[in-house]
């Protein structure tokens, strides 16, 4: 059996040591930061057993005068405490306007503790709109690869277009992140995640990637200290880290964070949710301590804040949704049921009441051209039969009465240019939004384009044969694929919306090419994407 403290799963199925995988990542440019300061940071960081940086680096949520920067210290990250000493570790950050930092306008130190498993974030303030920047971060030895970021357009500023890619599903050991190699080679000013980064499943064999996995990794994650090994095998990908490394994110989570298909402090199937809520804790904290997100959305007694807006101009704004940890217990019932009266219950709720409050006021006030909002699970109508007789309750169909007042408020309120974007499904739908799916003459009040995986399920074909005998039944669904894998490229002026499905032949391998498949137009005042 190989030593766990050396296993790292490469794309290449080769089992790299430590200085291979120094010269890897070497090759690759990044950087980050942590953000929470422990008394003076004068003092001397004791030197670490291997390069710190083997996670990367990676920026979030742009704004006009700043952004959030990411990386940790995890010199070894199959081991728990990432081969890191239990201290606090000095970091230093930089942001300049070139890439050899001969100008660097802002900078700063801060502490990587061991309590956030030496994760760096740092809030950047103070940069000038709609501008590109370098950074990087130095401990006492080493320093990182070099990150590229971008600012968001101050407010209102006349924007004539904006381009950004979204992706979910990243199962590791069902495939290489092949769409991330091509994603990487877009011009993006913005890349969204919508969930399943990780998921919770124990990790048995590196799969098709030939990769050597230690044995304990084969355990589900339950423990903070699982949830961290389980981010650390996944971010050692290099695609993963490349595209990262080149883009600022946005990013939400769905169930797979956590796990499948619970419902805010229920899991699936169970109505106990004392053990639960313990397990959940952990994985939030693992998820904040490797996502390039701002401060405000570190884990608090109450909650964790992952819904937040991010506005482009006068050309988009997002609304970042948590459709997840403020859940009413599925008022149907867990898995594939027939609808009843609790789906419409006031009270059942995907958002939570304050949630859904902020996003119906961001939408009734903006004054953008394209109101987006980001979010998990399939927000149109999918009968599962000819009469509507069954319902995927995991999806917004399990809580119909939300959807319907949300896309009445919608619908009411005017709101300009609706576009909803979904990940979860491993598949790609294209739906038109209706307030009341009872009436067939409704008005479409906005559009839905629901992208596939990067890598989960892999090569299978699973999802066509399942849902596609369904989408006759579904005449609202004007687009399906089943089983292919990308990502969704989004290229949006005052005048119209396009959608480009980016797909790739197989994920087996890292050097499949990429494709676009199909692409959709949404004109500016019209609802209902029109395939072009």
């Amino acid at each position: 059996m190989s030593d766990p403290r050396r296993a790292l799963a490469t794309l290449d199925g080769q089992v790299i040591d430590r200085r291979r995988f120094l010269a890897f990542t070497g090759a690759l440019a990044g950087a980050a930061a942590f953000a929470q300061l422990r008394g003076d940071l004068g003092y001397a960081a004791p030197p670490l057993k291997g390069y710190p940086f083997r996670l990367g680096v990676a920026s979030g949520d742009p704004l006009p005068g700043g952004v959030s920067l990411w990386t940790r210290l995890a010199p070894e990250p199959l081991v728990n405490g990432g081969g890191m000493p239990p201290k606090d570790i000095a970091v230093q950050w930089q942001v300049a306007t070139d890439e050899g930092f001969a100008n660097v306008v802002r900078s700063g130190t801060v502490a990587a503790i061991p309590e956030l498993a030496h994760s760096v974030h740092v809030d950047v303030r103070g940069l000038n709109p709609a501008t590109g920047y370098f950074y990087r971060f130095v401990t006492a030895n080493d320093a990182s690869p070099v990150g590229r970021t971008r600012t968001a357009p101050a407010a209102r500023a006349a924007v004539p277009g904006l381009r950004f890619a979204f992706a979910s599903c990243q199962k590791w050991d069902d495939g290489f992140y092949t769409p991330y190699r091509h994603m990487a080679e877009e011009d993006l000013q913005l890349v969204i995640h919508l969930g399943d980064y990780i998921y919770e499943y124990g990790v048995g064999s590196g799969g098709v990637r030939g990769a050597t996995v230690p044995t304990f990794l084969g355990k589900e994650c339950f423990t903070l200290d699982r949830y961290r090994l389980q981010y650390g095998l996944y971010k050692t990908d290099p695609d993963l880290q490349e595209v990262h490394r080149l883009f600022p994110w946005a990013v939400t989570w769905d169930d797979h964070e956590v796990d499948n298909d619970y419902s805010g402090i229920y899991p699936e199937f169970d109505t106990t949710s004392n053990w639960f809520l313990k397990r959940r804790a952990a994985a939030y904290q693992a998820w904040f301590e490797h996502m390039p997100v701002p401060l405000s959305s570190k884990p608090g007694r109450d909650e964790t804040r992952v819904y937040r807006r991010i506005a482009y101009g006068d050309i988009a704004e997002f609304n970042m949704l948590d459709t997840r940890q403020y859940r009413t217990d599925n008022p149907c019932g867990d898995g594939e049921q027939p609808p009843c009266d609790g789906g419409f219950d006031p009270s059942a709720t995907m958002t939570g009441d304050t949630q859904e409050a902020w996003l119906l006021d961001n939408l009734e006030r903006s004054n953008s051209r394209w109101n987006v909002i980001a979010q998990g699970v399939l927000m149109g109508q999918l009968k599962h039969d000819a009469d509507g007789g069954r319902f995927w309750n995991d999806s917004w169909d399990g809580w119909p009465g939300q959807r319907q007042r949300v896309l009445q408020h919608i619908a009411d309120a005017g709101v300009g240019n609706p576009v909803v974007i979904t990940g979860d499904w491993h598949s790609t739908f294209v739906n038109d939004l209706k307030a009341d799916y009872e009436d067939e003459n409704a008005p479409v009040v906005a559009t839905e384009f629901v992208g596939t995986s990067i890598s989960s399920n892999g090569d299978c074909i699973c999802y066509g044969p399942y849902y596609g005998p369904m989408i006759p039944f579904n005449p609202d669904i004007k687009f399906f694929d089943g089983d292919r894998r990308g990502y969704v490229l989004c290229t949006l002026d005052h005048d119209r919306w396009r959608t480009d499905l980016r797909m790739v032949p197989t994920v087996s391998t890292r050097d499949a090419p990429v494709s676009t498949f199909a692409s959709f137009v949404v004109e500016d005042g019209t609802p209902g994407a029109v395939q072009v």
